[in-house]
């Protein structure tokens, strides 16, 4: 059973994960966040709970969804809301933006715009743990759509062969933008497709921590011990359109409305208090903590310094000095 401390960690990352995206929605909503945000809200549970069992020297590769993987890998609201927002400040001092937030001090190998981009990035990362002889991990997040992309079926194949220690996290959120998995994939269950590459495939539920640590203990786990990767496909859902223009005429308010009372937040909360785990001062004490925080980071990111136009071509190219890269 996971301990206490586990599961407030985790409970108290959900929420900074969940204020976080709400403040960048207002902020977007306020003209004061340039460009479209693509939002983590409804999904919290996958990210919080995975990287909760990780170490800073794991890896993870994300997606264009990625903030919450962010969030939970570096615990920096600070630097991740001042790279939204475009701020020297920022994780990558203000270049990266939404989409491509990077942490590589704390194993963040970057979210990636291209959908499923983030897949054979995870591959070279797990082939250089098992090169250097590590026990270290490397998980990937990507979404529904992304699995039917051939970087999904070369990666997974590729890590199978060479039995790389790599954990295939699929956030299947129903949708592939406006298009329904129904419409889009040939099997019920993405998990299904493990069976093709020799290796363990497992769905979940995304919203249930307690059943996430589960499944994710058991395949980092078998990672660590050099026995190769692992298919998860946690089922959740995305609150919010794609991205922050989407009209959605896909789907019905009260499909959204049905998912909401599946609020993985809620879900946790419930649990903690039903099994006596925490109080519920002990939560509003959390849920508190992690607002103030938000709060910082968004006081933090409006007053940071735009980039200085001089350096407009900095961390652009690789400079070369006796024909080594520097």
């Amino acid at each position: 059973m996971a301990s206490k401390e586990l599961l407030l960690r985790i409970y108290h990352t959900m929420n900074q994960i969940r204020l976080f995206e709400e403040a960048a929605l207002h902020l977007f909503e306020e003209n004061k966040l340039r460009g479209s945000v693509h939002l983590y809200i409804g999904e919290e549970a996958i990210a919080a709970s995975a990287i909760s069992l990780l170490r800073d020297t794991d890896y993870i590769t994300s997606t264009h969804r990625g903030h919450g993987h962010g969030i939970a890998k570096s615990n920096d609201l600070k630097k991740a809301m001042a790279e939204l927002m475009g701020k020297e400040t920022g994780f990558c001092r203000g270049r990266g933006g939404s989409m491509h937030i990077a942490d590589l001090d704390k194993g963040n190998l970057g979210a990636n715009a291209i959908v499923g981009g983030g897949l054979p990035i995870a591959v070279g990362g797990g082939l250089a743990l098992k090169m250097k002889g590590t026990d270290r991990v490397c998980v990937t997040f990507f979404g529904d759509g992304a699995s039917n992309q051939g970087t999904f079926h070369e990666s997974i194949n590729l890590a199978s062969v060479w039995k790389l220690p790599v954990i295939f996290v699929c956030e299947n959120n129903g949708f592939g933008i406006s298009v329904p998995v129904k419409q889009s994939t040939s099997v019920v269950n993405i998990s299904d497709r493990a069976q093709g590459y020799g290796i363990p495939g497992e769905t979940v539920d995304g919203n249930d921590v307690i059943a996430l640590l589960e499944v994710f203990e058991k395949a980092i786990a078998r990672g660590r011990a050099g026995e190769g990767p692992t298919l998860i496909e946690c089922k959740t859902y995305r609150w919010k359109g794609h991205w922050t223009g989407d009209p959605e005429v896909y789907r019905t308010r009260e499909e959204v409305a049905a998912w909401v009372e599946k609020c993985p937040i809620k879900r946790l909360n419930d649990y903690l208090l039903e099994q006596g785990i925490a109080t519920e001062n002990e939560l509003n004490g959390i849920r508190a903590t992690a607002a103030s925080e938000v709060e910082e980071a968004v006081d933090f990111a409006i007053n940071s310094p735009d980039p200085d136009p001089a350096t407009v071509m900095d961390d652009v190219f690789c400079e070369m000095q006796g024909g080594v890269s520097r």
